[in-house]
């Protein structure tokens, strides 16, 4: 084996050309710039994912994807079996084995570089490190030695390797930077506990996304606790569909059914669990649809989970489409463009081709993609028709207006268009929730995120309508709580959605939509008056309760919205009593209210954990024809073994 060994280094140095010594010093002179450009760190860049994140060894796997086919590895093996030079950084950064110290001066002898490769951030370069050009390319198919191009390589800082065969030199850069992620989410405060006697009113906008449930899922199946700013009890309550009761013909289009039981981690408090049922006309009765496909191919969306799925996710829709909607396909980078005009949606074959040719690269211009995705949908709009802009994005705006606050008064001044914005989020790592939330909540449309073809599934075709065709705009509830009757209170979730008391008659005030068909689930946890769950002590001077209505009614209940297209708000309310069912749906409902109260560590539970939640919840499964109850158990369970590492 020895013997082979040393004819084969002996061939190769054969075939080798005598150095070149005016050549080697240009390329020394090369090299130096090459590694001290690779060691440079820029001052204010913000971390994306379109800079590397996920550590040495995503580099290391595709260095060995490259090199798996056939002929890569033959000349891999040959490579690796010469010998390996290491380039050390000027600091240390941890490697998974122990490096000799090379100095720049010590680097064989190469030949002339590659041209600078572009990266997945356009904004700037990298040059490949030289490599050897010793035979032409006829040649080395001759001698049987595959060419190895070099790897597209990321902007990062790594570990420059010489793999060098006596022919030919392939320089591999491998990053080593620790997993990190850009993630952020609203994290906002636990509403607080509220005494009935000196705030009796609460006020929130209504909220039917569900992107927490799904981030929550992909958190916890990626075998990690979900951080706590990603946990919107609302939304993973509203993420399941109920069965509740339907408008009558000819009334409004919500119908309210409210409902008090005993609370199951506190047998001294109750739920007051409030479900709204929106009207679902005939699905023959809906408009035409205007949709702007608004898709973000940005270098941090190259991965399996971001632009792949949205692709996959966006051709499933298609089949829901009739032949007077229109698709029309707008991108963002390192620049906007569209991509397809406006196209009838029974063409999916143009559809679909447009989808098919969208690559990633370059970095985020987020202000300019919604610039051009308004303007292209105002074009496509008529008299009648639903228009409707959908972003899809990994939520990384690192150029243009990244600010959600900015965000906000971009979008606030162009939902009076009449133009609907939804949100759909894709990939993890640096998945901008707050900004997500910002542009739906301010653009009169839903935000969901898609970790799944599975829930795809759910958002684009199962809930097509609801998730696209609104029937009220700013829908904002107002509960009275009679003091007389409940002490203390508190809304479970909508932290992000409260309202000031004044606001709720104000129709200039922006709320949430609600689409077709769509059902909305509060709860509050209410304590009677003379509990011995009382939280808080009497007030020394005045007695609240001696002015207080003296009712059966533990309070009062309103609900304004606004028609599509109007602009004056209309009326609904009703006294609170104790009466009402308490249904399947309801305590499948209170069961994932305390499961999201468990993932954000609530002090109001008790010692009411995991197990509690599981039984609750796997008693209240009812009818689950698609398994999304089945799910959440599963959840739960993986939660559970989570919380216990």
């Amino acid at each position: 084996m020895t013997d082979e060994f040393e004819d084969l280094k002996s061939a190769m140095k054969a075939a080798t050309p005598s150095p070149d010594a005016v050549k080697k010093a240009a390329n020394l002179a090369l090299a130096k710039k090459s590694f001290a450009d690779f060691q440079e760190t820029r001052d204010g860049v913000r971390p994306t994912s379109e800079r590397p994140k996920s550590g040495f060894f995503r580099g290391v796997r595709q260095m060995l994807n490259a090199l798996s086919n056939r002929g890569a590895l033959t000349a891999s093996t040959a490579l690796i079996a010469v010998g390996l030079v290491v380039i050390t950084p000027k600091w240390n950064l941890p490697v998974p084995f122990a490096e000799p110290e090379v100095t720049l001066e010590e680097i064989p002898e190469s030949g002339v570089s590659t041209p600078a490769r572009q990266t997945g951030d356009a904004s700037h370069q990298i040059a490949d490190l030289p490599m050897a050009e010793a035979v032409s390319s006829d040649e080395a198919v001759g001698l049987g030695v595959p060419q190895i191009e070099p790897l597209p390589l990321p902007a990062a800082t790594g570990v420059a390797r010489s793999y060098q065969n006596g022919l030919e030199e392939a320089q591999i850069r491998l990053p080593i930077l620790a997993e990190t992620t850009t993630e952020a989410f609203a994290d906002a405060e636990w509403n607080p506990l509220k005494v009935t006697a000196e705030d009796p009113v609460s006020t929130f906008s209504i909220d039917v996304d569900t992107a927490s449930y799904a981030i929550v899922r992909s958190s916890l199946t990626k075998g990690q606790l979900p951080p706590a700013g990603a946990v919107r009890i609302e939304e993973m309550i509203n993420y399941f569909p109920y069965d509740y009761p339907m408008p009558e013909a000819g009334a409004a289009p919500f119908r309210p059914t409210i409902t008090v039981t005993d609370t199951p981690w506190n047998p001294d408090t109750q739920l007051l669990h409030i479900a709204i049922q929106g009207e679902e006309p005939a699905i023959e009765e809906r408009p035409p649809l205007n949709l702007v496909f608004l898709i973000d191919t940005s270098g941090s969306m190259n991965a399996p989970d971001k632009l792949p799925l949205l692709k996959q996710s966006f051709a499933l829709m298609l089949s829901e489409l009739s032949k007077t909607d229109q698709v029309a396909i707008v991108t963002y980078a390192g620049s906007s463009g569209q991509v397809l005009e406006a196209t009838p949606g029974t063409d999916h074959a143009a559809i679909l081709e447009a989808l098919d040719r969208l690559s990633t690269g370059g970095s985020t211009a987020g202000q300019a993609g919604l610039q051009q995705a308004y303007a292209v949908a105002e074009d496509m709009a008529e008299e009648g028709e639903v228009t409707r802009v959908i972003l899809a994005t990994d939520g990384d705006f690192n150029v243009g207006l990244s600010d959600p606050d900015a965000l906000d008064d971009f979008i606030a001044r162009k939902r009076d268009s009449g133009t609907y914005l939804s949100v759909m989020g894709f990939g993890r790592g640096n998945l901008d929730d707050a900004t997500m939330q910002a542009l739906a909540q301010n653009g009169n449309g839903q935000a969901a995120y898609i970790d799944t073809l599975s829930e795809a599934q759910k958002v684009l075709v199962d809930q097509f309508t609801s998730a696209l065709f609104p029937i009220a705009n700013d829908v904002k509830v107002q509960v009275e709580f009679n003091p007389a009757q409940i002490a203390e209170y508190r809304l479970i979730g909508y932290e992000t959605r409260a309202l000031n008391r004044e606001n709720f008659k104000n129709d200039q005030v922006d709320a949430g939509d609600v689409g077709v068909g769509h059902s909305v689930t509060a709860l509050y946890e209410i304590t009677p008056v003379g509990s011995p769950a009382l939280l808080t002590d009497p007030l020394r001077y005045g007695d609240a309760q001696a002015t207080a209505t003296q009712s059966e009614e533990i309070g009062f209940f309103k609900l304004r919205y606004k028609a599509p297209g109007e602009t004056e708000s209309q009326l609904v309310e009703m006294p609170i009593t104790e009466a009402g069912d308490v249904s399947t749906d309801m305590r499948f409902a209170i069961a994932i209210a305390g499961f999201g109260q468990i993932l954000t560590n609530s002090p109001y539970l008790g010692e009411w954990h995991f197990d509690q939640a599981i039984d609750l919840a796997n008693g209240a499964r009812g009818d689950d024809p698609f398994g999304y109850r089945s799910e959440a158990v599963r959840l739960m369970r993986l939660a559970q073994s989570l919380d216990r590492n």
